[in-house]
């Protein structure tokens, strides 16, 4: 039973960090500056205590003349900012060869940071040798993204064309896309994942991807520097289920995310129990109670649209 709530909290967590990523992607495109509502009262994480559709009057403003599905420069990011304050982007979405100088992923374990894996990073950093989407998708000024959840939320909705118009699309560990295109659409920019979680069986892999290593445990950089270097996988690296042996991608389609997409999911947008930072201890119920809620605030507030399973 603690093993099955490891593995569903691991998930939300791995979905919540992806909507930071989300926020980095347009916070880069364009930036957006905001007055701070005098009047707001916002919760003890920084959130707005009550939530609606409705844009503030600075964003309605600049982006009335916006059609409908045009991509809206800086949007999502002024939006998340208007309801959280806080919110920022002083992180690159991928690990690349400045990790070391990051203090606040340095001193932290996996999840929360890369202290002990120092050699394992650089040793895999050195061999895909790229940290960046592609240079196509890097020169848009706006990029139009969307995070496609593994649930059945998709199922019979022929919203496969309308997930493929977006710039980036974002799947997450071995949900299917092979059969079900009509649905959930043939178009994957970032498949993000861990060992127990990558796709198995290699002709379910798509042509066109980034292979994204979202680690949760020493044994996940160990697991990768193995993939990278086409290298045996060994079964007895402490795996909590069986582990894809190889992944059909090249070092440079390979990328390792920031870890601290995951801390700040975790502590700044949730607030669950700093732990000495580290993941497993607390309250369960009430973690996953919190990851719940944060969901569906952002998904209320329209920073994030409900194509995610279980919220």
């Amino acid at each position: 039973m603690k093993m099955g709530l490891l593995v569903f909290m691991r998930n939300l967590l791995l979905a919540l960090c992806l909507f930071l990523v989300l926020g980095f992607l347009y916070y880069s495109a364009w930036k957006l500056h905001l007055l701070r509502w005098e009047d707001t009262k916002y919760d003890k994480l920084g959130f707005l205590l009550k939530l609606d559709s409705k844009l503030p009057p600075e964003l309605a403003s600049k982006y009335a003349n916006f059609s409908e599905g045009v991509c809206r420069p800086g949007y999502a990011s002024a939006l998340m900012t208007s309801i959280f304050p806080k919110f920022s982007k002083p992180a690159p979405m991928f690990l690349d060869d400045s990790f070391k100088k990051w203090a606040r992923i340095r001193d932290f374990v996996p999840p929360f940071g890369i202290k002990g894996q120092d050699n394992l990073i650089k040793a895999i950093l050195s061999a895909t040798k790229e940290y960046r989407l592609t240079p196509a998708l890097d020169s848009l000024s706006c990029r139009r993204c969307i995070i496609v959840g593994n649930g059945g939320v998709l199922a019979n909705k022929s919203l496969g064309l309308k997930i493929d118009d977006y710039d980036v699309v974002v799947r997450l560990n071995s949900a299917p896309v092979k059969g079900f295109e009509k649905d959930v659409g043939g178009k994957t920019t970032l498949r993000i994942t861990y060992p127990e979680g990558a796709i198995q069986k290699l002709e379910q892999y798509e042509k066109d991807s980034f292979f994204v290593l979202a680690g949760f445990k020493w044994q996940d950089f160990k697991w990768l520097k193995y993939i990278v270097y086409k290298e045996k996988v060994s079964a007895s690296d402490g795996f909590w289920k069986s582990v894809a042996t190889r992944v059909p991608r090249e070092a440079h389609e390979i990328r390792i995310l920031n870890p601290y997409f995951i801390q700040e999911a975790a502590f700044s947008f949730i607030g669950l129990p700093f732990n000495s930072g580290r993941m497993g201890r607390g309250s369960w119920t009430h973690n996953i109670q919190r990851e719940k809620e944060f969901l569906r605030k952002l998904v209320k507030a329209r920073v994030i649209t409900d194509l995610t399973s279980g919220i």
